[in-house]
């Protein structure tokens, strides 16, 4: 089945926080990972789809020259909007991956806590887009939460299997965890990234 956009119009409509992104020292410390597993300060144009309220976003936005953000749930991209607002170069879409795919081409793109909503198929588009758009000096930063919940189609390790078999991209940086993986790609077979 499709990702089920109604559930996240319920879970924003309810909690504007839902799973205390915001407030919990796991989801920080998981973003601090994250961010400091990027190999630059700076990147020229990002994509972050299923950017939520904003909580990583505005912290890629200052290492960003252009930041396209993507939610599914209007009430999420609102607040993503809001949080962005002294980020001139930032954009919050409101669509719904893979067939509202924003056009040109990337040297950051951040998947976290996303993959898994999606059906096998839809995800396999999602990734082969994915590394199509990505710029030549670019890379892919994935991280997903590794239990299964039931909202969940696909396992956080399929979601980074079908980016790691992308053709022309290359492996990096694999940390796990018990409750998250996380896995960065290039383009780059030598591994210099910055």
């Amino acid at each position: 089945m499709p990702v089920d956009r109604d559930y996240f119009a319920r879970l924003y409509g309810r909690n504007e926080d839902p799973w205390g992104i915001g407030t919990r020292w796991y989801e920080a410390r998981k973003r601090a990972l994250l961010l400091a597993t990027l190999p630059r300060e700076r990147f020229a144009r990002a994509f972050e789809p299923g950017c939520g309220g904003g909580h990583l976003s505005i912290e890629l936005a200052p290492r960003c020259d252009q930041l396209v953000a993507m939610e599914l749930a209007d009430a999420a991209a609102e607040q993503a909007r809001q949080r962005l607002a002294a980020f001139p170069q930032a954009q919050v879409l409101t669509g719904e991956l893979p067939q509202h795919w924003p056009a040109g081409t990337f040297d950051l793109m951040v998947f976290s806590e996303l993959g898994y909503y999606f059906p096998k198929s839809d995800w396999n588009e999602v990734a082969a887009q994915a590394a199509a758009a990505l710029a030549d000096d670019g890379v892919i930063v994935a991280c997903h939460f590794r239990h299964p919940f039931a909202e969940q189609q696909i396992t956080a390790q399929a979601v980074h299997d079908a980016l790691g078999k992308q053709p022309g991209l290359f492996h990096h940086v694999h940390h796990e965890e018990p409750d998250f993986m996380l896995d960065l790609w290039s383009r780059r077979e030598d591994g210099r990234l910055a």
